[in-house]
């Protein structure tokens, strides 16, 4: 079994100029993508920043999928000025709600029929980092001091093979710790099993970390002259990999990653 894994920061869809695409602009950036599985981080959901878009419903569209979901990680708009509100317990849109509020978090699409979605919260750290990002209230770019968002992850299985999308914390010692957490979670799914998403962890350390194989190697970010991989596909158990596919898109600040991965034949299922 053949299968091509992806992610992909969306950073709002922000352009160079620090303004989110809208609806139609989302789409077009995205429709030439050939992917099976896409693992989307800072995705929006009515956000004042990003023209009130329903990102992950945009996202669907463009892919032509039906299959996917979307966890927030934080309730509200996002503000420097407050500490995050967050979804506890976490709780995974589906794709036929429609949210009346502003929400903030990643999410999961699939072209291939999911037997099972789950989610799995990852904690947070204390950190907080400098980031030049709109104003949510007037638009302005400006540096903020944002703290350390909940973490989440989020899992499909499919036939013969799960995948995790994720976006762990922007302090190492953090998202070191959310990742053995999401090592710990991912054994008890069905293998082989994939981890994909903005792992905030340069190069082979992840791999290092979770005990898996890297199926991608070159850098992601930042997205104009890529220095340092963040964006990752992992396995935990045993497959082939093809050479990766590393871009840029219209928006965001990190790299599209897309690698194709062969399946072994029989998958172990685990208890």
């Amino acid at each position: 079994m053949d299968i091509r894994v992806g992610t992909l920061n969306l950073a709002s869809a922000r352009d160079s100029r620090g303004r989110s695409l809208d609806a139609a602009g989302l789409r077009t950036a995205l429709a030439d993508l050939d992917v099976d599985v896409l693992a989307v981080q800072e995705i929006d959901v009515a956000q004042p920043r990003s023209q009130q878009v329903d990102q992950p419903a945009e996202v669907a569209a463009a892919l032509g999928v039906s299959e996917w979901r979307f966890a927030a990680a934080v309730a509200g708009t996002p503000d420097p000025f407050r500490s995050w509100t967050p979804v506890d317990p976490p709780v995974l849109r589906a794709s036929w709600e429609t949210p009346a509020d502003p929400l903030y978090g990643i999410a999961l699409f699939s072209r291939l029929p999911v037997r099972r979605w789950s989610v799995q919260a990852l904690g947070a750290g204390r950190a907080k980092l400098p980031i030049r990002a709109p104003d949510p209230r007037t638009g302005e770019v400006r540096t903020w001091w944002f703290p350390d968002e909940p973490r989440l992850a989020v899992a499909a299985e499919l036939d013969g093979v799960t995948v995790i999308g994720t976006h762990l914390s922007f302090a190492p010692h953090t998202a070191a710790r959310q990742l053995f957490r999401l090592r710990s979670w991912a054994r008890t799914l069905p293998g082989p099993v994939l981890v994909a998403g903005d792992l905030n962890l340069i190069g082979p350390l992840p791999a290092t970390l979770a005990r898996a194989q890297r199926l991608v190697t070159a850098p992601t970010y930042p997205a104009p002259a890529p220095r340092v991989q963040f964006d990752h596909v992992l396995a935990l158990d045993p497959v082939t990999a093809g050479p990766a596919e590393v871009r840029a898109l219209a928006f965001g600040d990190h790299r599209l990653v897309v690698v194709p991965v062969t399946l072994p034949g029989d998958a172990p299922v685990r208890p």
